[in-house]
């Protein structure tokens, strides 16, 4: 199948599709004559598992690990995806734990402002973000 076909089948744009080739997360079983480059069924399943790693989260180095011990799996242990997953759901629970900070920080913000039409030299939210 050609860029477009494997765009369309796996849902990733043809540009996204070269991109991970220019990166070495994905590449053409062959090319035709004609220079077109000709992807496999296996292609298929390599795009969609990239696709499934990065709607997870993953790191386009971490995707290519986890592809190169799906390639090799009988070189490679279980627990090297886990510890992948494992630091992926800390980093993930640091994120969580800092929105919900700077979620509570706004909501402080806008509950000190009165949002009304006086000029903005009085406004609590500016003011408390001038603060050093």
């Amino acid at each position: 199948m050609r860029i477009s076909d494997l765009a369309e089948r796996s849902g990733i744009s043809a540009h996204t599709l070269r991109y991970y080739e220019k990166t070495g997360l994905l590449s053409a079983s062959k090319c035709s004559d004609s220079n077109y480059r000709i992807y496999s069924q296996d292609d298929l399943t390599s795009a969609k598992f990239i696709k499934r790693s990065k709607e997870c989260g993953f790191t386009l180095a971490e995707t290519a690990t986890l592809l190169a011990i799906r390639h090799d799996k009988s070189q490679h242990v279980c627990a090297e995806a886990k510890l992948i997953t494992s630091a992926k759901i800390t980093d993930i629970s640091q994120q969580i734990a800092q929105l919900k900070q700077m979620q509570q920080t706004l909501q402080q913000l806008e509950h000190y402002c009165c949002g009304g039409q006086e000029s903005a030299e009085f406004c609590s939210i500016i003011s408390t973000l001038e603060r050093e």
